[in-house]
This record gives structure tokens, C-alpha cells and sequence, in this order.
């Protein structure tokens, strides 16, 4: 027997019969992880006023620059040496010139010249130079030698601002009521949403935030912004080219590759007792990481998946996770030490949904937060700038 009945394809969407087919899933591609938050984890404590501070701290140093051009060439023995910062030398101090094997003894210091002996202990005098490092050894007290005068370093107060991140939620009545497709709760639905972005921006900012050159506390017409990671590297700031990284002319068409990287590095732990435990790149970036062992992979005709990811980079310098964040600046290696950064909420202000009067047929409200970021001590951290990124 033939069936004869109705068939959907007769019917026609438009037929009140026919229900809607629509996926009880809401589906979203905007970006909004936040890796480099996710790495740091939770602060320990908050912020207890806008303006957050925290104190620094340094070892005497034991190096100094020589601020002198000319030398008479003719001198072996004891020499005047215009340095730097003659306040770092102290009679008795063993001296060596960077990458030379002499030793020098100071016997004299008047700012701002050393006297020093050349040759001591039988070593050979070798050229010095202007510019170049004088590095203390260490002192050598005489026996039975009053006590030496008392030398010390001042703490330094440092600073940031906290932020406020805030969104605003409106549903109306109507919409509460009905009945929805893909949430069950639509007030609930949207302050998902909104906390995700307010997320994403802490974190963007966390990187490249800027503070307000005039009035930076905030005031009725000022907004007040935190401070990011970026503005406030400025010791370890390098281009490729400069010297200390090798490898370009930092035009913006230079390659990251391993000893670019292990430069910035290596600058870091000569000149601060940090441990560089994390590197924050970009796609490109991490892409040129993932590059560094690319000669030396090896397959066999039984593999059959293709892995092509450098999660962490261990180097004589410190073992780093290489976190991918698509906020970094795409020609840019941050290198940090994670043990030294906190993102702190204010005391209470963590990000919270605060419900408001509506004055009418609708539910409002409010998602707030307040944040800064503590970075101590800038010069444990490093930045290289001006990478290609084509």
C-alpha cells in the first residue's frame, strides 16, 4: 500500500506543526583566556589602598665603570683612575678590569679618582680602557685594623595604582520569565559573560597598561589606570643588534631565534640575582620557539602524530614556561620571574556582581573589580623588543 500522509518536506517550516530544531548550545569564538593570570595564580593578599606601594631593596654593589679617555701608557705601577661611582671602593679593595686577568690594589680613594697598584699579586698590566667595568673582587682587611666606616644601601619605595573594571547588566522582566534556548537563567547567562570580558581586559592590562602621567591617583575627571609589566621594564630593555642581543640591527625585521634569546638571558642573571622562570610571547614568537628544535627532531615510520611545541625552555640561565598570550605585543619576549609579580585585587574588591535599583520593569546590576599589579624589583625582569613578525 502506498503511504499517502503528510511528509515534512510538504509541510514547510512555516507550518505551526513543525517545531523549531535549534541546538540547546550557545556557541562563542571571541578570545578571552588568560594565560599569564593563570600562571601567576591567586595573589596571597590585597591591596589595601588605591595607591599600592611596596619597598626595594640592594646589595652594596661590587662593580663600577671607568670614566677616564686617556691613560699614560708609560705607567705600571700605581695609577690614578677616574671611575663612576667612587664611593664603591674602599682601601684594601682587589680590583679586576673586565675581561682581563690583571689585578689592581686600591691604596687611595678621593672622589672621584681610585688609586690603585697595578700588576698586584704578579699579575700582567693590561690596557685599560674608558668605559670599561672595574669589578670588586673583594677587601682585605689588616690585621687588627680598626673597624671600616659603615656603608649602606637605602630601601626604596615603589608604586602602583589600582583599576576598576566594571560592566553593567540589564535583563528585562519579560525576558527573565520566558522560557530560553541554551541557558536557564539569562541574568546569570550575561554575568558569565561580562566577568569573561573584564577578565581578558585585567589581564591585557596586566601587560600593557599605561598610568596617567598627570594626576595618576585618579581624581573626579581623571580615570585612574595600573601601571603594566611593559612600562615598567626599563632596566632589561633590548632590540637585537644592541650589543647585548645579538644578532640585527633592531629594524623590526629580525628573527628571534636561541641566541637572541639566551642574550636577554644572560644580561638578566649578570646584573640581578633572579630566577627567569617564565617567557610570555605571542603566536609568531612562539611559533620562532618552537623553531629553535626543529634541525634536531627526529620521526620514525611509526609515529604517527606530528608534535611541534616548546612548553618550556631550560637554558644555563633558568629554566622557563613558555606562556602563549595573545595580549603580548607581537614583536616582543617578555622574560620574568614570576616569583616577583602579584596581581593584587584592592581589599575587598575582587570581581563581585553588585544588583542595583532598576526604576523599572527590568533587573540591573553591576560587575566590579578593582586591581594592580606589584612587579618588584623591575631589573630581575627583561624585555626584547622590535622582533619580525612576518
Amino acid at each position: 500500500m502506498t503511504f499517502t500522509g503528510k511528509a515534512t518536506y510538504t509541510a514547510g517550516p512555516q507550518l505551526p506543526e513543525i517545531a523549531e530544531d535549534v541546538s540547546d548550545i550557545i556557541s562563542i569564538v571571541s578570545p578571552w583566556e588568560t594565560p599569564l593570570l593563570d600562571h601567576l595564580g591567586e595573589a596571597r593578599r590585597g591591596a589595601q589602598s588605591t595607591i599600592h606601594e611596596w619597598l626595594e631593596d640592594a646589595l652594596l654593589p661590587n662593580e663600577d665603570t671607568i670614566n677616564q679617555k686617556a691613560f699614560n701608557p708609560d705607567a705600571t705601577s700605581e695609577i690614578n683612575v677616574t671611575v663612576a661611582n667612587a664611593d664603591r671602593f674602599r682601601v684594601g679593595d682587589q680590583v679586576r678590569p673586565d675581561g682581563s686577568s690583571e689585578v689592581m690594589m686600591v691604596v687611595a680613594v678621593a672622589a672621584p679618582v681610585i688609586v690603585v697598584v697595578r700588576g698586584y699579586g704578579g699579575t700582567t698590566p693590561e690596557p685599560i680602557a674608558n668605559g670599561q667595568r672595574l669589578l670588586i673582587l673583594g677587601n682585605a682587611a689588616l690585621e687588627g685594623d680598626i673597624r671600616p666606616q659603615a656603608r649602606f644601601t637605602n630601601r626604596v619605595r615603589k608604586q602602583n595604582y589600582t583599576q576598576i573594571f566594571t560592566a553593567s547588566v540589564e535583563v528585562s522582566g519579560s525576558q527573565l520569565a520566558v522560557n530560553t534556548l541554551g541557558t536557564a537563567d539569562e541574568l546569570d547567562y550575561q554575568k558569565q559573560e561580562r566577568l569573561r570580558e573584564l577578565l581578558r581586559d585585567l589581564e591585557n592590562s596586566v601587560i600593557n597598561g599605561v598610568a596617567s602621567a598627570s594626576d595618576p591617583q585618579g581624581s573626579q575627571g581623571v580615570r585612574r589606570t595600573m601601571r603594566g609589566i611593559l612600562p615598567m621594564l626599563q632596566t632589561h630593555r633590548y632590540i637585537p643588534g644592541d650589543g647585548i642581543v645579538p644578532d640585527g640591527d633592531g629594524a623590526g625585521n629580525d628573527m628571534l631565534n636561541e641566541a637572541v634569546l639566551n642574550g636577554a638571558m644572560r644580561a638578566i642573571w649578570e646584573e640581578s640575582g633572579a630566577n627567569v622562570d617564565t617567557i610570555v610571547v605571542n603566536g609568531f614568537q612562539k611559533r620562532r620557539i618552537n623553531q629553535f628544535i626543529a634541525s634536531s627532531r627526529r620521526y620514525s615510520g611509526t609515529d604517527d602524530s606530528y608534535r611541534d611545541m616548546v612548553s618550556t625552555y631550560e637554558s644555563d640561565f633558568g629554566m622557563c614556561r613558555v606562556v602563549l598570550s595573545r595580549w603580548a605585543p607581537a614583536d616582543s619576549v617578555l622574560l620574568l620571574d614570576s616569583s616577583r609579580i602579584d596581581v593584587l585585587p584592592l581589599a575587598g574588591r575582587t570581581f563581585h556582581y553588585k544588583p542595583q535599583e532598576s526604576g523599572g520593569d527590568s533587573t540591573v546590576g553591576q560587575l566590579i573589580g578593582e586591581y594592580t599589579l606589584e612587579l618588584r624589583n623591575e631589573n630581575a625582569h627583561g624585555l626584547v623588543r622590535g622582533l619580525a613578525t612576518v
